[in-house]
This record gives C-alpha cells, sequence and structure tokens, in this order.
C-alpha cells in the first residue's frame, strides 16, 4: 500500500502561484470577493508564503506554497467529533465535507493554519459556472475545507489500473498542483517505494518538515535553499 507524500524544493520555487490556481480549478474552490477577503474569509487551499531572509542590502525573499501537510499525527483527527476528517491507510488526511458540522475545532487544533472555512455560499462568476470540475462536489456554506492531495484523482487512476488489470503505478496519480508547477519544483509520489524519486528526496540532507518539533509528523517535506548559510 502506498503511502503518499510530497517534496517541495524551495530552490526552484518561484512564487508564481500556479499551484494555487491549479488547486482551485481542480477542487472548484469558490472565488472571493475582495470585500470579504479583506476580513479574512480566503477560500484558497494552497496559499503562497513569502519569507525576507537576510538584512537590506542582502535580504532574500523566499517564496513557498503551504497546503495541509497530511500530518501522520494529524492533531485535527483527533478532535473532530463527526469524525469528518480522519487519516487514510495511504496517508492522506481525508475531508467528508457532507459529515462535516462546521464547528471548526479541526481548524483550531492544526497548527499549520491550512484549513479553510466555508462562510458563503459563494456565487460563481457567470463565465466560471460551466468550468467546475464534474468530479468535485461543490461545497455548501458552513463547512471545513482542505487540500485532500486531489484524492479524486486517485481513485480515477485506481479505476484505469483495475480496469487494465495491472497494479497502480506511482506516476498514474498526481495533483493538480504538481502538474501546473512549470519549475518543477514539486515532487509527488510513494514516500515507501525503494528507489523511488520522492522517497530519495525525503532523505536528502536538506529535507526539513515544518514544525517538526509538534511531532506530527507531516508528509509534505521542504528542501531547504543550498543558499541559506550564505545569507
Amino acid at each position: 500500500m502506498a503511502l503518499w507524500g510530497m517534496v517541495i524544493d524551495l530552490d526552484r520555487c518561484t512564487g508564481c502561484g500556479s499551484c494555487a490556481a491549479a488547486c482551485q480549478a481542480e477542487n472548484n474552490v469558490a472565488t472571493v470577493p475582495h470585500d470579504q477577503a479583506r476580513m479574512g474569509r480566503s477560500m484558497s487551499w494552497v496559499r503562497m508564503i513569502h519569507e525576507v531572509e537576510g538584512t537590506f542590502p542582502n535580504a532574500h525573499i523566499r517564496s513557498y506554497p503551504l497546503m495541509c501537510l497530511h500530518c501522520d499525527n494529524a492533531p485535527c483527527t483527533y478532535v473532530c467529533p463527526v469524525h469528518a476528517t480522519y487519516r487514510a491507510h495511504n496517508g492522506i488526511v481525508a475531508q467528508i465535507f457532507p459529515q462535516c458540522i462546521g464547528c471548526r475545532y479541526c481548524m483550531a487544533a492544526c497548527p499549520y493554519t491550512v484549513k479553510t472555512f466555508n462562510w458563503f455560499e459563494w456565487e460563481w462568476p457567470e463565465d466560471l459556472r460551466n468550468a467546475c470540475n464534474p468530479d468535485v462536489s461543490v461545497r455548501p456554506k458552513g463547512i471545513v475545507e482542505k487540500c485532500t492531495f486531489c484524492s479524486h484523482r486517485l481513485q480515477k487512476a485506481k479505476e484505469t489500473a483495475r480496469f487494465e488489470d495491472r497494479p497502480l503505478r506511482e506516476e498514474d496519480y498526481q495533483p493538480a498542483c504538481v502538474e501546473a508547477c512549470p519549475a518543477d519544483a514539486m515532487t509527488f509520489g510513494d514516500l515507501e517505494q525503494e528507489l523511488g524519486r520522492v522517497s530519495e528526496l525525503a532523505e536528502s540532507p536538506r529535507a526539513e518538515r515544518l514544525r517538526e518539533d509538534l511531532g506530527t509528523e507531516p508528509k509534505v517535506i521542504f528542501l531547504r535553499p543550498r543558499s541559506r548559510h550564505e545569507i
């Protein structure tokens, strides 16, 4: 059984936001009006983080995407009273949207603030109503949303492999953000596959997990910049 994870190379990431745009289009994430966004009601499942390292005149801006880290020891899965979020056997922290009651306990428990709450029935612009992905539901107001590693693509890949009477291959399943990255900064695959590209990158000396001291054991791993010691 695969253990899906992702490695993001911060030396390659340019902060273009293609991953966030692809995620929004693939998963029918609503577009929030400007006045609501100013109140913090963003619906982006992937947000770009910009950090300034060093001081003038040698300051550098580092950008990287942040989505649900699909922790092996995810705090959000312990506090949900209706079991709407749970860790699946393949390592993906799933979110059952119809089961969510909107209590937001999971948002309070998540140390990475990667979940969003659907405050309203957002109205889709007229020119975007026919662009919704039919494989993903449009969520109603009052529930918590988050990245699911495009798990609907995994189900489709499993069905294709079953129809072709073969095992599921690592390259059969890629989230939308990984496919859209023009810099090839994001690598997705089975963390337990020996000699696989993702498992090798995860063992790199540059590999680090956000707030590893918390013991959440995220499966989204970042490769720190090689030039950090020069700043």
